[in-house]
């Protein structure tokens, strides 16, 4: 179980990082205040890396990551995500396609929905076969804004 979390704010987002003694388990967006952090090297180097990518000095990231829960499919999924490179996206039916099981379209998706550690692992990158920006479990703003800042979308795309 994660024992080591930290909180901080970046990119006008409350962000709190989870880790185990392994790597880093999770990221979440966080209204809590208040709550004394029990960071790790981890979670340091999370915060680190997050604030190095927003500020755009940073494409990759070299956390060691815990996927503490999730099936082997998900964990699959997660896997496939973290492949898809800085500034490019792809369809969900072409990540199925990469998983070599093009009719698990619905499974894949819901697999990206449940990813623990969004940014770090790109969920954010797999879009609707249409080019449109689908579901994201830190909301679509922030899907969006992230993509702007890796230059894989057009600021005037959905003006």
């Amino acid at each position: 179980m994660s024992a080591f979390f930290q909180s901080f704010f970046v990119f006008d987002t409350n962000f709190t990082v989870f880790a185990s003694e392994n790597g880093l388990t999770q990221i979440k967006i966080s209204d809590e205040e208040g709550k004394t952090d029990n960071p790790n090297q981890f979670t340091q180097n999370t915060k680190t890396q997050l604030i190095e990518y927003f500020d755009k000095k940073r494409e990759n990231f070299d956390i060691p990551l815990d996927f503490e829960i999730g099936t082997d499919f998900q964990k699959s999924v997660w896997q496939a995500l973290i492949k898809i490179p800085f500034g490019k996206t792809i369809s969900y039916l072409d990540l199925s396609k990469r998983l070599k099981n093009e009719k698990a379209i619905r499974a894949v998706g819901a697999a990206n929905g449940k990813n623990p550690i969004p940014i770090i692992v790109p969920c954010h990158r797999v879009i609707g076969s249409d080019g449109s920006l689908t579901g994201y479990a830190l909301g679509l703003k922030l899907k969006r804004e992230l993509l702007l800042l890796e230059g894989a979308i057009s600021p005037d795309l959905f003006d």
